[in-house]
């Protein structure tokens, strides 16, 4: 990065929040060491979600039963489940058709921590997985462990993790949409992937950001040209 350029990037950074989906990276060392965006912990009876303009938390809906998201949960920042998501995930199941969901990648953290609210950013180790297809959209859940965490931080794969934490995962995101009356089910699971899977997944998200939004470390450069051009 050229001087002018860093002088730039130091100055909005004293004067700018930064976008938590477009302004953090996803970590020097993704994938094996990823940024998190939390947008709602196990407390949480509200679902919250990013709102993309503004990058806000904003009311999505109230949680609609009594099962509530068993670990904190948000994304890694600039990923995006565009094509190279869903084509692995056509690679992977054998289905057709099979879109990215359009939102970046998500992912559930494992911690021994109590945390109270959301909207803060947290470094994770993603483990594994879990392969989900949302109305024929693909829509993965990275499941990770917050760093250096006293209990959970030697886990490297999701075979270390405990299998009843997996079900409750899964349990969650088969059920959290569905209404007791809809006997149809359009939230399916379909695998539980390990730490290398994982990596892959989040390197092609980061892909599918880079083909949507253009290169992360070209806007400063753009910016400067805008401003001087005015």
């Amino acid at each position: 990065m050229s001087n002018n350029a860093s002088d730039l990037s130091d100055l909005f950074s004293l004067m700018f929040q930064a976008h938590p989906w477009h302004g953090v990276s996803a970590g020097v060392d993704a994938p094996e060491l990823v940024n998190v965006f939390v947008e709602i912990v196990p407390n949480d009876n509200i679902k919250y979600e990013l709102d993309k303009p503004s990058g806000r938390l904003r009311v999505d809906r109230p949680q609609r039963f009594s099962s509530l998201c068993p670990l904190p949960y948000g994304f890694i920042p600039q990923t995006f489940c565009g094509d190279s998501i869903a084509e692995f995930c056509m690679e992977k199941t054998g289905r057709m058709g099979i879109k990215g969901d359009g939102d970046p990648l998500d992912i559930c953290v494992l911690t021994e921590t109590t945390m109270m609210h959301g909207n803060f950013l947290l470094k994770a180790k993603p483990i594994g997985g879990l392969r989900m297809i949302d109305k024929n959209e693909a829509d993965d859940k990275i499941i990770a462990i917050l760093y250096d965490d006293v209990t959970f931080g030697s886990f490297e794969d999701i075979a270390d993790c405990p299998p009843g934490q997996i079900e409750r995962l899964r349990h969650y995101f088969l059920t959290y949409k569905q209404l007791p009356t809809e006997s149809e089910r359009f939230v399916e699971i379909t695998d539980v992937y390990g730490r290398d899977e994982a990596h892959s997944v989040i390197r092609r998200s980061q892909d599918d950001y880079r083909a949507a939004f253009g290169e992360p470390e070209a806007r400063l450069g753009e910016l400067k040209r805008l401003l001087q051009a005015r």
